[in-house]
């Protein structure tokens, strides 16, 4: 079996590229702060390692020979290399940077989200870019491999590998029409459970918080008369302010409809739990300054006001 083979000491490498460069163990010493002694048994491993003189002392100093000629140049790439590792990433700059931020986003939080983020990103990083992703079965995946750089909602199952911080909870609330024939004049006035169940309803089929609207209305044996499925919330507003069907939603969603459209905001009759919406990441880029950017961005702007 052939011996294994003996890697040569960061400090010889250094010690090689002093001495080339001063042809003096001397200054090489006081370049390395040595003493001329250690850089003597230094170099005599060296030597003996390379099975060459490497260096001879003439009267023009410590010239190199031949076989280190030949060397110095992948010495040098190796230092400059390791010299590169050592060094940390330079930090994410807003102001100058250069980048497209992938984040993966419901269609509920294009409305709520999204435009905050992107006028606040536009006013503090000019250069930066975002593109609103899909949440789907490929969003672990691509969170993973760096092709998404968030997530924002609730994702429970989003867990073993990555990061996750609140931003905030949700309950739930529902639109009407504001001159709903039967709801009345007022937030609540005659709305009750009764008159609930009485109503005709829009359905949300998508997102995994309405997984918790239906296993509440199964449990509470509340039936709904649904005359309308949506995918997601394009069109929502425009149909709620044109007839008299009933929405039932979170409330920063719901909120944010009501305002835009003009729609009455009532409470919902009945119990649903709440969740969290949340940023997620995976732990690959916990250190990544510019994801530790947006997370801080999304985090402030978020975290208080939502």
């Amino acid at each position: 079996m052939d011996k294994e083979l003996e890697l040569l000491d960061i400090k010889l490498l250094r010690l090689l590229d002093q001495l080339y460069a001063t042809r003096s163990v001397t200054r090489a010493a006081e370049a390395l702060g040595q003493s001329q002694p250690t850089l003597s048994i230094w170099l005599a491993r060296l030597r003996k390692q390379l099975n060459d003189p490497l260096f001879v002392r003439t009267a023009e100093g410590m010239l190199p020979t031949p076989r280190t000629d030949a060397l110095m140049g992948t010495v040098r790439e190796v230092l400059a290399g390791l010299q590169r590792l050592s060094e940390s990433g330079a930090e994410f700059d807003p102001p100058t940077a250069r980048r497209r931020f992938r984040i993966g986003m419901t269609d509920a939080s294009h409305i709520t989200l999204l435009p905050r983020l992107l006028s606040h990103v536009r006013a503090v990083a000019p250069g930066v870019a975002l593109e609103a992703g899909r949440i789907d079965g490929e969003l672990a995946r691509a969170l993973q491999s760096g092709d998404a750089d968030l997530a924002l909602g609730y994702l429970p199952w989003l867990d073993a590998g990555f990061y996750q911080q609140t931003l905030y909870g949700q309950d739930w609330i529902c639109l009407a029409n504001a001159r709903h024939p039967r709801v009345g004049s007022e937030a609540g006035k005659d709305w009750n459970l009764e008159a609930y169940q009485a109503e005709a309803h829009i359905a949300i089929s998508s997102g995994t918080g309405y997984q918790l609207l239906d296993n509440a209305l199964a449990s509470q044996h509340v039936s709904r008369r649904v005359l309308l499925e949506l995918p997601g919330f394009l069109g929502l507003a425009g149909i709620l302010s044109t007839t008299d069907l009933i929405a039932t939603l979170p409330r920063h969603i719901g909120e944010t409809l009501a305002r835009a459209a003009g729609l009455r905001v009532l409470p919902c009759p009945l119990p649903i739990p709440g969740f969290t919406v949340k940023q997620y990441w995976h732990a690959r880029y916990h250190h990544d300054s510019a994801n530790r950017w947006l997370r801080g961005l999304c985090a402030e702007l978020f975290m208080k006001s939502a």
